[in-house]
């Protein structure tokens, strides 16, 4: 026999960064494990300060951080945390990502412009990540810029069963923001019984961010609950815009559903004055209490991460997943 033959068993650790605490316990607690203890700080100059407080020599090693305000720090915090499990002779690192940096910047409108997205992909791979977690990624492409696994999540189950049990299908229409996600609000539409589907026709202003005009919708909204589905909502520019112009067309109500609630402001302010009956996201990003108010629903996202981890860390599947079969 060539070769040492060890009667180890996996070590699966999962270390957590300072951008949104609460998810990573709740997926510990999902796997039935504690967060491995990390010292992290900043240095009077802003410069992060990082150690893993128990070995994890040989682990599979998974760091979950979403990527929230100050973006650019939990970003630069997610490297060092990659580059010590590096370093301290993890045997696999996986960096879980709810939300990935950048995701919007996936391709070049004009040119001497930044692809951001593939370049956060090169720092990732830098570091030390050898594979990716990441939930409803803005733009599918991106999965091909890591020279790696990418497990592209998806909320969709998780915020399908809400909506159904909101719902009347019989009056319901499945409606996109915009023409570019239409095949997302098909997949929706299919899972909510067969809904009809309509989409808002909306021009973008590439030279101005957070900038975007909804003109009229496309399809019967009329005497229907209309269900607004997206993958995020930042500023609600687009959202709100969406939810007036199916009001407009005739819609008895609007939800909206959405997988990360980064809203940034003025998006609570322009939500809770758009007229719509419910705003559901999952908490792959932090919100705290100043941006929640009565219309907002929450739903957990951990039992997704968490069993797909679980399927990593075990070799077996994370496209069951997609069916929400969990």
């Amino acid at each position: 026999m060539t070769g040492i033959h060890t009667s180890g068993e996996k070590h699966l650790v999962l270390a957590s960064g300072r951008a949104h605490p609460a998810l990573a316990k709740a997926v510990a607690e999902e796997l039935g494990i504690e967060l491995l203890p990390v010292t992290a700080y900043d240095f009077a100059n802003s410069e992060i300060y990082v150690r893993f407080d128990e070995s994890i020599r040989g682990a599979d090693v998974f760091i979950i951080q979403s990527i929230t305000t100050p973006v650019n720090k939990w970003i630069m915090e997610t490297l060092i945390m990659l580059d010590a499990a590096k370093r301290a002779s993890a045997k696999r690192i996986t960096v879980v990502l709810p939300t990935y940096p950048y995701a919007r910047q996936d391709k070049k409108h004009k040119g001497r412009e930044p692809i951001s997205a593939r370049l956060m992909s090169d720092l990732l791979t830098a570091a030390g990540a050898e594979r990716i977690m990441a939930v409803d990624l803005h733009a599918s492409q991106i999965q091909g810029y890591f020279n790696g696994p990418v497990d592209h999540l998806w909320a969709m189950p998780t915020l399908v069963e809400y909506v159904r049990g909101r719902i009347d299908p019989a009056d319901t229409v499945l409606v996109s923001p915009d023409a570019g996600r239409i095949k997302v609000a098909e997949q929706w539409a299919k899972r909510l019984g067969g809904v009809p589907l309509a989409f808002v026709h909306k021009t973008r202003d590439i030279t101005r961010p957070n900038q975007a005009t909804a003109n009229r919708v496309v399809g019967d909204v009329s005497n229907k609950t209309a269900v607004i589905v997206d993958d995020l909502i930042d500023t609600a520019g687009t959202i709100v815009g969406a939810v007036r112009v199916v009001l407009e067309a005739g819609a008895k109500d609007v939800i909206v559903a959405a997988t990360h609630g980064v809203l940034s402001d003025p998006a609570v302010s322009r939500l809770q004055e758009s007229g719509l009956r419910e705003l559901i996201v999952t908490d792959t990003l932090p919100i705290p209490e100043e941006k929640r108010f009565p219309q907002l629903t929450i739903l957990p996202i951990a039992p997704v991460l968490a069993h797909a981890i679980e399927e990593v860390f075990n070799d077996g599947s994370v496209t069951s997943l997609f069916d929400g079969a969990f």
